[in-house]
């Protein structure tokens, strides 16, 4: 039987996330599902793995909240499961960049679908397409013609942004998308006009169109290590 691995986020001011840690942690544990849940004030943070009813009903849980009702979940399959233990944590932020004045919870940065985005690329838009992973996640692959930043931790891309062009869109991915929501909004404060955010990052562009314009595999953040454009394991 296969595993099903979904990955989920949203941002949305959150309240009482002590009581939500406990309830999710609960519920997670009747399902027998591994994987860590992030709550914050700012949202919710998910990736999970388990039997594919469990998920199911794990999902229509979430949904039942009335500030999660919309949430959205990319999902993939491995063989076996890819998560040693079941942990649902309160922290400061549910991706880390330590800039108070960035609140994706309260406003949006323009998305670019995968569809456009590989239509975009396919007609060789003169724009600069940027990677906000790390040096390491990089390594493992990442779009042709992509630039990126060297950055050890998501929390440098702030302050190492200056180098790029302010005359020229910009299009930023990341894994899932969720860095994007943030970086976006630090390049729109720091003077760039023209961001978009792929939707859903490099996993949703490998779901909904394969690997146009990507080279090598997506580093994800479990014991699969990396998945290619089918979204199977490659580590």
């Amino acid at each position: 039987m296969q595993t099903v691995n979904i990955a989920g986020y949203k941002f949305v001011t959150l309240p009482d996330v002590s009581e939500r840690r406990v309830l999710f942690q609960n519920e997670a544990n009747h399902r027998s599902l591994k994987g860590t849940i992030l709550l914050s004030a700012e949202g919710i943070n998910v990736n999970l793995a388990g039997a594919s009813d469990d998920i199911d009903a794990f999902v229509r849980f979430l949904r039942e909240d009335p500030l999660l009702a919309d949430m959205t979940f990319r999902q993939s399959y491995s063989k076996d499961m890819p998560f040693k233990r079941m942990q649902v944590k309160i922290r400061k932020e549910i991706i880390t960049l330590r800039q108070p004045g960035i609140h994706p919870e309260q406003e949006e940065a323009p998305a670019l679908l995968p569809q456009e985005l590989k239509q975009w690329l396919d007609e060789n838009r003169d724009i600069t397409l940027l990677d906000t992973r790390n040096e390491y996640e990089v390594k493992f692959g990442t779009f042709e013609k992509a630039r990126h930043l060297q950055l050890n931790d998501f929390s440098e891309f702030p302050s190492a942004i200056d180098s790029l062009p302010k005359d020229k869109p910009v299009v930023m991915f990341c894994t899932g998308g969720i860095r994007c929501e943030k970086a976006a909004l630090v390049m729109l404060k720091a003077g760039y006009s023209t961001v978009y955010q792929l939707k859903g990052g490099i996993l949703n562009y490998f779901a909904t169109v394969g690997g146009a314009h990507y080279a090598g595999d997506c580093f994800v953040f479990d014991e699969r290590i990396a998945v290619n454009a089918k979204l199977e394991p490659t580590g």
